[in-house]
């Protein structure tokens, strides 16, 4: 037989105290309480965004395996000398308590007390140090941003409200092409996304298919240290120093600060802000080019006016037409008279060079010069057939070497797409195996609580009852009857045994049942007694077991 779970009597679990939600709440509020009146707690300060707006302010503890949720009410935190910052190690003086809204217990803290940098912090501040000692923060390395750019890459969450800050703020201002990188900003892989999305709008060819940005914005909205953890890797911080195209980085609220806000050549508070330093205004725009044509008209005009009076102050000092042509006219006059004995004069000299150069022209000089150029015209055509033969056997041997090699090539990479395929086999072999082993565990799992549950519902069916002797008693309509006082004379009834049921009739002499009566007052408790915890009790019948 199997073993059933022990089963404690009816009467017991009647018995018990129910308490609702709210009491049992208050109870372990004063059971911790009482337990942790007040306690000293060493951790990290992780999640402080500043006081709430009420005053409040409300963070967590941590340590490397643990975190407790606390919180500074408004006149401890203006008390305070020494103010609660994120990352920080402190030790807490408080009292632990619940909040019940939550269910969950936290630590009210009365004192604060510095405790050391916590890790987090100890870890940026050293990594700080040594890229600025490598020079990424230096201002010289920094760049210009575009003043209106035509694409604008950003690296972020596509799911968040950040890309959609970005969007409108750009579309208010001067709408441009976005181009959006898809990464985590938070979690494992996530700096490694940010930094591939980075190198990866870098590697974009000017004029290819994709645009390359002119801008990169790196956004992200605000969190705890451990949130923003991922825009303090290395990996990042370099990727972000090795952008050819001018970086905003706008990473998380106006407190928070990153890595790589010191390395970007722009940092925005928030990512609203940095859409704002990627656009101007276009309205703004219009409004200063209108200016500036209506300043350029108004300058033209003035200046025509001013170039208008000099030229009408210029003609009224100019002398006479006649006056200033009265000498070339005679100039003009002298040379007409000269130029039909000038002209002769050339003719003649013409006609003695051209006899000259005429006698030296004979058809001996002619052959002469035809045989000379005929000579380069035959060396000419040797050399030119013997310098085709050479670049043509250079060429043939050139490409004779690029077969070789391209076989080679073929051949290498032909095995290691062979070597490539059989590790991939073995990978899926062996993911196929861990995948049987799961379902296997996974079934006999399933079994084991199908069997279980099988014996409690055994344990529990009202049918085990039966079995030990008791019968059930319904009446005509097959409601279970409780007591005797509910059956009336010549009543028909149904008994259920365990090996099944039998019809009755009740005696024709039994008294009619009776009206219920209304539940009697308890009476007042002493008022010395201690109170006891509020409770209902439910009547003791044969109805629970079913």
């Amino acid at each position: 037989m199997p073993n059933r779970l022990p089963m404690p009597p009816a009467e017991q679990l009647l018995n018990a105290p129910e308490f609702t939600v709210s009491e049992l709440s208050l109870s372990l509020k004063r059971t911790v309480e009482d337990a942790f009146g007040h306690v000293r707690v060493r951790g990290e300060i992780s999640g402080f965004r500043g006081a709430h707006s009420s005053g409040h302010c409300y963070f967590a503890l941590k340590d490397d395996s643990a975190k407790i949720e606390a919180v500074i009410w408004k006149g401890v935190h203006s008390r305070m000398r020494f103010k609660p910052q994120e990352g920080l190690e402190v030790i807490a003086t408080g009292k632990l308590t619940t909040y019940p809204g939550s269910s969950k217990y936290q630590i009210v803290i009365e004192a604060l007390e510095p405790a050391g940098i916590g890790a987090l912090m100890a870890l940026m501040e050293e990594r700080k140090k040594k890229l600025a000692a490598e020079g990424l923060f230096d201002q010289a390395r920094k760049q210009l941003l575009p003043w209106l750019p035509e694409v604008i890459g950003v690296v972020t969450s596509p799911t968040g409200a950040v890309i959609r800050d970005i969007l409108h703020r750009l579309e208010d201002r001067f709408p441009r092409r976005v181009l959006v990188w898809p990464v985590k900003v938070q979690g494992d892989g996530s700096a490694e996304q940010v930094a591939a999305a980075i190198r990866g709008f870098n590697a974009l060819p000017e004029g290819g298919k994709i645009p390359r940005p002119d801008v990169l914005i790196v956004a992200r909205g605000g969190g705890s240290l451990e949130d923003l953890w991922s825009f303090n890797e290395e990996i990042v911080v370099r990727a972000a120093a090795d952008s050819m195209i001018p970086l905003i980085s706008a990473v998380g609220h106006e407190t928070d600060i990153t890595l790589i806000d010191f390395v970007a050549d722009k940092r925005a508070p928030t990512p609203t802000a940095a859409a704002e330093m990627a656009v101007p205004v276009r309205s703004d725009l219009f409004v200063e080019v209108a200016d500036l044509g209506r300043r350029t008209r108004a300058c033209w005009q003035r200046g025509h006016e001013s170039r208008r009076n000099e030229l009408r102050a210029a003609a009224r000092a100019l002398p006479a037409a006649g006056d200033l042509l009265a000498i070339p006219r005679q100039r003009l006059d002298s040379a007409g008279a000269s130029l039909p004995r000038c002209l002769k004069a050339n003719t003649h000299a013409h006609f003695r060079r051209f006899t000259a150069a005429s006698a030296k022209l004979t058809l001996r000089v002619l052959h002469g010069q035809i045989a000379q150029a005929d000579h380069r015209l035959t060396v000419c055509g040797e050399r030119l057939g013997l310098s085709a033969r050479s670049l043509l056997r250079r060429r043939r041997d050139h490409f004779a070497g690029l077969e070789i090699r391209l076989r080679a090539s073929k051949l290498s990479n032909a095995q290691a797409q062979r070597n490539a395929i059989l590790r991939q086999r073995e990978h899926t072999h062996r993911l196929a195996e861990r995948a049987q082993r799961a379902l296997v565990t996974l079934l006999q799992r399933l079994d084991a609580r199908v069997e279980n549950s099988g014996k409690l519902l055994s344990a529990l069916s009202y049918r085990s009852v039966l079995a030990r002797g008791f019968a059930l008693v319904r009446d005509e309509a097959g409601h279970p009857l409780h007591a005797a006082d509910s059956v009336g004379p010549n009543a028909r009834l149904e008994i259920e045994f365990a090996d099944g049921r039998v019809a009755a009739t009740a005696d024709a002499d039994r008294p009619a049942p009776a009206t219920k009566r209304a539940p009697s007052q308890p009476k007042p408790a002493a008022q010395d007694a201690k109170p006891a915890p509020k409770r209902v009790a439910k009547p003791v019948d044969q109805g629970s077991l079913f």
